[in-house]
């Protein structure tokens, strides 16, 4: 590969050695340029192809040939190509990537992978450091007027954009770091200096849209919850050395009014800045009480409760714990209540779902039974909680809100039964017939068959 210094290559060669039985997770990565570089898209890049560390240093050439030209690398923790349609269509008028969709299109040169191996952008900081004599600039303040172009040596500015906390949530911190990166191409460009950026993530998100879930579902009969790359355990409550209460999402957020996404995943897994304290356990009811401060501009607490039940049911002569309903109270005032529907299970059971919230298309839905209600929008993917009889501190075997017979299922046994029908006509039609008992002998009369007969 030229243009690629010994250093580099050893680095590539290392990696593809080590690294290869890992899980490919992947992020996106976004290139463009305002002065030499002409991004070459590889043909066999096709639809779904994960771009390794390899092609990576093949599609990033333009950087350093005939020299390195000025690179600048924004560095997200976590972004997935779907953040750009979900976050872009599903909150209105709100775009939070208008800058970068606005650069991309007014660049003379610009390239997107939808797919880049995590692995290779980890270690994307040490290959061009190793691929370049650059002057290697860090910014902290985003205050571009300090920086220094020196016109013989190329500067790679590196600027790690800010990940979601518990006060600004994931759409709001995409929505500035977009405003950041807007903001630092304009200085540059107004300041005469011709540069190529990069633009990717460490990690992919977290968040499981709601239209790919419905499209990958499958049954799930006493299922455990899948590995997905997910560090975070579930969330837990304790009545002194005995947990009581286990809770799990791999997407946890709410919408207020159509328009104030409030994303609670990171607060309750990963962070654990929610307050429990409120919770309560006993052998017939369980509430699962989660308190958020200040998750969102405009709203000074919130509180989600998760109201459950053990009872013994004389049909099937066993005890069954239900989810009843879920509470959502906004600044100790508005309470807006919820009946749940299908989420129940055995008491020695969890419960499991890939879409739990508000939208009919749910697995399982949660209905308003009040007017505050209708404000909110709950959205929840591979749910799992489990409110009673927790050993050891993990989830017992999982009954799953999609039922045996799913429709594929269901198609397919009408299907064999109606094939199994004509089969069966079939086959009866053949032994009714008959052959003649008397023949016609050509050198002989005609053969007389009498009506009777």
């Amino acid at each position: 590969m030229a243009g690629l210094g010994p250093a580099a290559l050893l680095l590539l060669l290392l990696a593809a050695l080590l690294l290869p039985g890992l899980p490919a997770e992947h992020v996106p990565a976004l290139l463009w340029s305002t002065g030499r570089p002409q991004w070459n898209p590889d043909p066999a890049l096709h639809e779904g192809h994960i771009v390794s560390a390899q092609e990576l240093a093949v599609l990033l050439q333009p950087v350093f040939t005939p020299n390195p030209s000025n690179l600048v690398l924004f560095f997200q923790e976590r972004l997935s190509v779907d953040d750009f349609t979900y976050y872009s269509e599903s909150y209105g008028n709100k775009n939070p990537f208008q800058n970068v969709q606005e650069i991309l299109q007014s660049s003379p040169s610009s390239l997107v992978l939808p797919a880049v191996d995590c692995r290779a952008t980890r270690d994307l900081l040490s290959f061009l450091q190793a691929s370049g004599d650059w002057d290697l600039k860090t910014l902290t303040n985003l205050d571009i007027s300090q920086l220094e172009v020196n016109a013989s040596k190329p500067f790679l500015l590196v600027t790690e954009l800010q990940p979601p906390t518990s006060e600004i949530s994931t759409l709001e911190a995409i929505a500035e770091n977009d405003k950041i990166i807007g903001r630092l191409t304009r200085d540059l460009q107004e300041r005469g200096v011709h540069f190529s950026v990069i633009y990717t993530a460490v990690r992919p998100s977290r968040v499981s849209r709601k239209t790919d879930v419905m499209w990958n579902l499958r049954r799930q009969l006493m299922a455990t919850e899948e590995e997905d790359g997910l560090s975070y355990p579930p969330l837990s409550v304790t009545t002194g050395n005995n947990t009581c209460i286990l809770f799990y999402a791999s997407n946890f957020s709410l919408v207020a009014n159509d328009s104030v996404l409030i994303e609670l995943t990171n607060a309750t897994f990963t962070t654990r800045s929610v307050d429990i304290s409120s919770s309560t356990c006993s052998d017939t009811n369980a509430t699962l009480s989660l308190k958020y401060t200040k998750p969102v501009n405009g709203i000074n607490s919130l509180e989600i409760r998760f109201l459950m039940t053990n009872m013994l049911y004389g049909g099937s002569d066993r005890n069954w714990f239900t989810l009843d309903s879920v509470e959502i109270v906004q600044d100790e005032g508005k309470l807006a209540k919820y009946n749940v529907s299908v989420i129940s299970a055995p008491a020695e059971y969890s419960f499991h779902c890939q879409l739990v919230g508000t939208s009919s298309l749910d697995l399982a839905s949660l209905i308003p039974s009040n007017l505050e209600a209708i404000n909110w929008d709950v959205f929840i993917s591979r749910f799992q909680i489990q409110g009673f009889n927790v050993e050891n501190g993990q989830f017992s075997y999982a009954s799953d809100c999609t039922g045996f017979f799913s429709p594929a299922i269901w198609m397919g046994l009408l299907t064999s039964i109606i094939l199994l029908w004509i089969l069966t006509y079939g086959i009866h039609m053949i032994m009714q017939l008959t052959t003649n008992s008397r023949f016609d002998d050509p050198k002989g009369p005609a053969l007389s068959v009498p009506q009777t007969e």
